[in-house]
């Protein structure tokens, strides 16, 4: 991990060019990699040398991306995926099985609660829900001796629900297993989970990351303190034969066990990597995100405020706002902001919150979140369409809610939008 501030990370962390070579990170467009004899290609499938064998598993490309996102999170190592739900479903599968069962956020977002309830469980994996409202008592009776991870958001999506991270990670820890944290909406710049006691943090990279809806990505990210020695893991403890009997911990020590197993086990089996030109367009985005989320937090507060003062908006949603509920939790965890989502509810349901969007001129009605550009969606009808009325319930989503991802436009133009907007809502 560097020692440089932020900022100076977004750009500098991750290649660094050699004397000749090129100055911007190159895309390494090749699925092989030629070495000068069969043996030095045997250790690598042995897991006996570093390097690449195959981009189904790794890249060079991927390699320095993955450690600047390492690096911005403060993690010893990070996995690029296909997409945000890819790097969910093998951050858990690298240490769940059949049998076993994880303990989660309710109000995380619908698409992670489908994969939850209904994938996972078809593989024989449960999930067992908690709402914020519930006490430690009352979370804890969720665990028993197959539980395998506490999983939650830092910033949920849409309800915009602020996780107690320390108060979880103690939970998550006196059980013996780890806290996985999505912290996709704060990104590193405004949230680093491993400095709260979270083990796993995970990225739908698609979001802020990329910047602009563009490449479609996810990333794991190891914090390397998590002992998994402790019994629970025979994953990253016994041999795995199909690696001729490494066992990860052993083998690379618990700082890098968990990261390397889900890349040349899972990342290998399921076929999900990040290829390398959308490696090489996120990394493109991160050089800005730290210049980009200021400005989305910015404005979102002042949609927010606006909002707050509108007589035709029932409720808003911002923990930014001081009247907000969660704003304590915020300000503890996200102190330079949360995010450019605001959420809100508009008088009048679900009809007027459908004649609002589709008045809309400069935000666009698409399914879509955090990107350079204002848009919004009612998350009960598109995102979450699937939750039953009780998961939308516990998600903190009503039909009526619209949730607005205020961009990096100018925020009177911004508000101009909304304004003729609710006129005609």
């Amino acid at each position: 991990m560097s020692e440089y501030k932020i900022e100076t990370k977004c750009i500098q962390s991750g290649y660094k060019p050699k004397n000749g070579e090129p100055r911007v990170l190159p895309i390494y467009q090749s699925t092989t990699y030629k070495y000068d004899s069969a043996a030095e290609m045997g250790d690598l499938f042995d897991l006996k040398a570093a390097g690449h064998m195959y981009s189904r598993i790794s890249n060079p490309t991927l390699e320095e991306v993955e450690k600047k996102i390492s690096d911005l999170e403060g993690g010893t190592g990070a996995v690029l995926c296909a997409s945000g739900m890819a790097a969910i479903l093998v951050a858990i599968l690298n240490i769940s099985s059949s049998g076993d069962n994880i303990v989660a956020s309710a109000s995380v977002y619908g698409g992670t609660v489908n994969l939850f309830s209904v994938t996972l469980k078809r593989l024989g994996i449960e999930t067992r829900f908690f709402t914020s409202d519930m006490t430690d008592e009352e979370v804890e009776a969720l665990f028993d001796d197959r539980t395998r991870l506490l999983f939650g958001e830092t910033l949920a999506n849409p309800g915009l629900d602020v996780f107690d991270i320390e108060r979880y990670a103690a939970v998550a820890h006196r059980h013996g297993v780890p806290l996985m944290i999505d912290n996709t909406f704060p990104t590193p710049i405004n949230c680093r989970p491993f400095e709260f006691g979270a083990d796993i943090v995970i990225h739908s990279t698609t979001k802020y990351m990329d910047g602009h809806a563009t490449v479609i990505g996810g990333c794991i990210v190891d914090g390397g303190r998590f002992d998994w020695t402790n019994g629970k893991y025979p994953e990253l403890t016994e041999p795995d034969e199909s690696y001729h009997g490494v066992a990860y911990v052993s083998h690379f020590g618990n700082a890098h066990a968990y990261y390397t197993k889900a890349r040349v086990q899972l990342i290998r089996d399921f076929g999900v990597p990040l290829t390398p030109m959308s490696a090489f367009i996120l990394n493109l985005g991160l050089e800005t995100l730290h210049l980009r989320v200021q400005r989305h937090c910015e404005n979102a507060m002042a949609v927010a405020e606006f909002l707050q003062s509108c007589d035709k908006v029932e409720s808003v949603s911002y923990p930014g706002l001081e009247s907000d509920p969660r704003h304590a939790l915020a300000k503890k965890y996200l102190p330079r902001g949360t995010s450019g989502v605001v959420s809100f509810v508009i008088k009048g349901g679900k009809e007027a919150a459908i004649r609002f969007m589709d008045s809309l001129k400069l935000a666009a009605v698409v399914v879509h979140v955090a990107d350079a550009r204002t848009s919004v969606l009612n998350p009960a009808g598109t995102t979450h369409r699937q939750l039953t009325d009780e998961q939308l319930a516990a998600a903190g989503i009503s039909p009526g809610l619209i949730r607005l991802s205020v961009g990096i436009e100018n925020v009177e133009d911004i508000i101009d939008d909304i304004k003729q907007a609710m006129e005609n809502a």
